[in-house]
């Protein structure tokens, strides 16, 4: 269980921070001049050096997102000038991929990211610059929304590279690029110049996944505790029908793949911040009737969220790492490991340090959207922030590429590099993992001098 420090508070971490956004910076140029064009996207690292994995190259918009974010921590001019080059030459294809579910790790790390640096003033206001940014942010959510799977009851649902019958967890953190075309006046134009609005599809995608993806402890089978999370559901594509619980990366449909429960924690918060947002400033959002309207979504949200948050700091060790499936058959052989600290050096069972980069940030937004309540999960989210940037899972060393160590991609393929003498994963970094680091070290900068950030901005 995690031990909440309740005394935390984001300026204690200012100094780990800059030591964070120095090393992000090194390692960001060393990636920058070692990789060559048609190298394929960096995805985690092998004995200290960033390698592809040709699948669906989902981290190309993570390594230049990263560097726009250390511009944004420190104003390193370096860092802007690579992340707007790269977006402008790199990214266009990743807008119209229809092959994928991931547009909005991709290309809101990048398009909207700079977009949202021009929104705050931090680059100079561009006109045409901005449509630029705003029409690559409309294409991706309409191509993104039109990988749809329509189900009865008006729900539906982005599906995932396995095909029409697939729901993924982590889809609902690409539901960024639905509401970003969404607020930009965008919609998708279906056979016949139907009209679909991107917000609507957003909402019925969260509340489907909320639904088959994540437990509440109602009975619905024998495993269903609360906050317990599916990585996968899989749908009768006759008839529309639940069929049942699946997997890729986790240990097994009836265990919690640690990384997919961070997505959901994090995607939920988010999408709670922003129909909060738009419900004070009494923006209208006809898309939320459906569901009862936006104080109903809003609940409905934050149920979701608090749910995976409340399992995560159950069932995780008390630094608040979680090890990679909370069923992994090897955590038998650890005995409490809850009790106590995670060992990434065991060798049993690997931890995934990126799912406590993706969590911590979710710990704090959802905190933020549930006032004084919510205090509980924004100490979770420092107390998890404190134990990544700094040993063993901060790397020091500037000739390993990664920032985040001890991070695990596909234990079930065994794609992670395992060091000569042990028989675990342990020691390496992934792009998606070192992103989410560097998102949550600048939440966390920005809430010490009493502000935030948010995708929408």
């Amino acid at each position: 269980m995690v031990h909440v420090d309740a005394s935390l508070k984001a300026a204690d971490l200012a100094a780990p921070l800059e030591q964070v956004f120095r090393l992000a910076a090194a390692k960001t140029q060393a990636i920058e001049r070692r990789r060559r064009p048609g190298e394929g996207a960096p995805v985690f690292t092998v004995e200290g050096r960033y390698t592809a994995r040709g699948w669906t190259e989902w981290t190309q918009g993570f390594q230049y997102g990263a560097a726009l974010l250390v511009f944004d921590a420190t104003g390193d001019e370096e860092m802007l000038r690579l992340g707007r080059r790269h977006t402008l030459q790199d990214m266009a294809g990743h807008l119209t991929h229809t092959g994928v579910h991931d547009h909005g790790f991709n290309n809101v790390s990048t398009y909207g990211a700079l977009r949202r640096l021009m929104n705050e003033g931090r680059i100079p206001e561009n006109p045409w610059e901005r449509s630029f940014y705003e029409l690559a942010l409309k294409v991706s959510g309409a191509v993104q929304a039109a990988r749809w799977t329509a189900l009865p009851d008006g729900l539906g649902y982005i599906y995932s590279f396995n095909g029409p019958h697939s729901l993924f967890a982590d889809t609902i953190r690409s539901l960024r690029a639905l509401v970003l075309g969404a607020l930009l006046g965008h919609t998708l134009r279906g056979e016949r110049d139907c009209a679909v609005d991107l917000l609507e599809r957003a909402l019925r995608h969260a509340e489907t996944t909320a639904r088959y993806n994540v437990y509440f402890g109602e009975q619905r089978d024998a495993y269903d505790e609360r906050g317990r999370v599916a990585h996968e559901s899989i749908f009768n594509l006759n008839d529309g029908s639940y069929r049942c619980p699946s997997t890729q990366q986790g240990y097994s449909p009836f265990s919690t793949w640690t990384r997919g429960q961070a997505w959901i924690l994090l995607g939920f918060a988010e999408l709670l911040e922003f129909v909060q947002h738009a419900a004070a400033g009494a923006q209208a959002l006809p898309a939320a009737d459906a569901f009862g309207g936006a104080e109903a979504v809003a609940a409905r949200l934050a149920e979701t969220a608090r749910a995976a948050a409340d399992h995560y700091l159950q069932h995780t060790p008390t630094d608040g790492i979680p090890y990679w499936d909370t069923g992994a058959p090897g955590l038998a052989r650890l005995g409490d490991y809850r009790s106590r600290p995670a060992d990434p050096y065991n060798d049993w069972e690997p931890v995934d340090s990126s799912a406590a980069a993706i969590a911590a940030q979710g710990f704090l937004r959802l905190g933020a959207c549930l006032g004084p309540e919510g205090a509980v999960y924004e100490r979770a989210g420092l107390t998890i922030a404190r134990t990544l940037f700094s040993a063993p899972y901060l790397s020091e060393d500037e000739r390993h590429e990664g920032l985040i160590l001890h991070s695990v991609y596909h234990r079930p393929n065994g794609w992670d590099y395992v060091p000569e003498g042990a028989r675990t994963p342990r020691g390496e970094s992934s792009m998606w993992g070192d992103y989410h680091a560097l998102e949550l070290a600048l939440l966390v900068r920005r809430m010490a001098a009493g502000g935030g950030y948010r995708f929408f901005d």
